[in-house]
């Protein structure tokens, strides 16, 4: 008889309950859009009652869609979106909007801790990045001291949701050890990186550290009214998404690299050795124990969907009242077109960017003649460039490329793109069987946690399927090399004026 685990993924795009058997099989998801509030720019906040209210539904909703019974789910984990903060007062209860991945208004904050990053790169390996709780919380320290004041307990996205799940309140290892809050050499709290964010006063609000497949608690009487997940079902620590993603593909070591095209464009893969101050990277702690090596940005699928509403609002329309998504009229337009089609080169810095904090999206190369199409398939490769600018520092650092990149995420969707993907980082692209993959490594941790599988590696034997590969096209690649180099050359060219154009906006504002 199967068993059966729910997974709550927590994302700055979309947040999900799924349902997944022992065997890895997809069975159920139901999904709703982060409840993203934008009252000013560059802030991104979320209504944290809200999001529990809409948790509560998903969940009693993909459990009665799945036709299994409550009891029948043996075991929950939540995985969430690392970096933003969401904090809980003294008495545990809610009081302020929880803050998103893709917030940006601490980058001043950042870019100023950054200049010293040498000075705790060495503790936490990390370098500064404005969503990063400890920079938000100074941010909140010198800009909202009622909030700051008031903080009882400081959590990642998913360790919210667990809360509200037990009662209980923890930190998981790869979560804490990638927002620049661990020693890694001690793989604990150190007070020396709370002096360095001039937040000292968090320390004592940190709570205790948990291993991913560790039981932290169970389904409370009140949760279960809330989700209709039986009472007592025992609840895991779960995973920061990076992680629970790159397991889901069965990336263990340095063979292969995870890419995850979503809200983020994130590239990691798992190895012995930290990387190197010099190199650019972030460290963190994954679950198999070895070091996440990982290149990051704001710059991934999120430039699409803006791009889509800002200029293809009839289409979508349109397209709604045939049935059909835009995507899907999107997948045939991609798929009759190449690497020749667009001359327009697309900067995906919508949401910020991987080469100056000040760089801001643009498209270059556009004529009286350019169609809309062309702007549109420029998107989709801009933000495959951007993932290469990454994937080339990650090689550096290893050495050598990859033997494939393992891809999950939102771009997986389109096997077009995955094409362009493969195309323009002239490397092999293998995809896994299920949609959220995010989903399915916290099924892992479950499954781990209770005791069914002995480990990681045979977790990924029983649950871990590859269903295709796409390769590389020698024509398309050649293209694909020019037009990435040009989109290099141009940011070079760009670099010392980003901060030019930022001036200047903010004077025009200030008039």
């Amino acid at each position: 008889m199967s068993k059966y685990f729910l997974t709550i993924d927590n994302g700055g795009t979309n947040t999900k309950a799924i349902i997944f058997d022992d065997n890895g099989n997809q069975i159920n998801s139901v999904s709703f859009p982060t409840m993203r509030i934008e009252n000013k720019p560059g802030f991104h906040e979320i209504d944290l009652n809200d999001l529990w209210n809409a948790i509560g539904h998903a969940i009693k909703k993909v459990i009665r869609t799945s036709k299994i019974a409550a009891q029948d789910i043996i075991g929950v984990s939540c995985v969430g979106h690392g970096k933003g903060l969401y904090i809980l007062d003294k008495q545990k209860r809610i009081f302020t909007h929880g803050i998103l991945s893709t917030d940006s208004r601490a980058i001043e904050e950042a870019e100023r801790f950054e200049k010293d990053v040498s000075k705790i790169y060495p503790i936490s390996h990390q370098h500064v990045m404005e969503s990063q709780s400890p920079v938000l919380l100074n941010w909140l320290k010198n800009n909202r001291t009622d909030i700051y004041l008031n903080i009882g307990y400081v959590l990642a996205a998913k360790d919210f949701v667990r809360e509200r799940l037990t009662g209980q309140i923890f930190q998981e290892y790869g979560d804490a050890s990638g927002n620049n809050f661990l020693n890694l050499s001690t793989q604990q709290y150190d007070s020396r990186l709370f002096n360095f964010f001039d937040i000292p006063e968090m320390f004592s609000k940190m709570p205790p550290l948990k291993k991913y497949n560790e039981e932290v608690g169970e389904i409370t009487y009140k949760a279960a009214e809330d989700t209709g997940l039986l009472q007592g079902t025992p609840v895991f620590a779960g995973m920061f998404d990076i992680d629970a993603c790159s397991l889901a593909t069965g990336v263990v070591d340095d063979d292969y690299f995870s890419v995850i095209a979503g809200t983020w464009n994130i590239n990691v893969f798992p190895s012995k050795k930290l990387s190197e101050l010099s190199s650019g990277l972030m460290n963190s702690i994954y679950p198999n124990g070895l070091n996440l090596i990982e290149s990051s940005s704001a710059t991934s699928a999120g430039n699409l969907s803006m791009t889509l509403q800002s200029l293809m609002s009839e289409e979508i329309n349109n397209a709604k009242g045939s049935g059909k998504s835009i995507y899907d009229i999107l997948e045939d337009f991609l798929e009759h077109t190449d690497a020749s089609y667009s001359k327009v080169i697309f900067f995906p810095f919508l949401y910020g960017s991987n080469v100056n904090p000040d760089a801001e999206g643009a498209y270059i190369g556009i004529q009286s003649s350019t169609t809309k199409s062309a702007i549109i398939r420029s998107v989709y490769e801009g933000i495959a460039f951007s993932h290469r600018m990454h994937i080339e520092k990650l090689i550096k650092v290893l050495g050598h490329k990859p033997l494939a990149i393992r891809l999950s995420g939102g771009g997986t969707n389109s096997a077009a793109w995955v094409k362009i993907f493969s195309n323009i980082l002239n490397i092999p692209i293998q995809l896994v069987s299920g949609s959220e993959l995010g989903g399915l490594g916290g099924a892992m941790a479950s499954a781990i946690g209770i005791g069914l599988y002995k480990n990681i590696d045979e977790a990924i034997s029983k649950m871990v399927h590859i269903k295709k590969e796409y390769v590389p096209t020698y024509n398309q690649v050649k293209i694909y090399d020019k037009k990435y180099h040009m989109y290099v050359k141009l940011l070079n060219t760009l670099d010392k004026v980003w901060t030019n154009l930022k001036n200047m906006q903010e004077e025009i504002e200030e008039q």
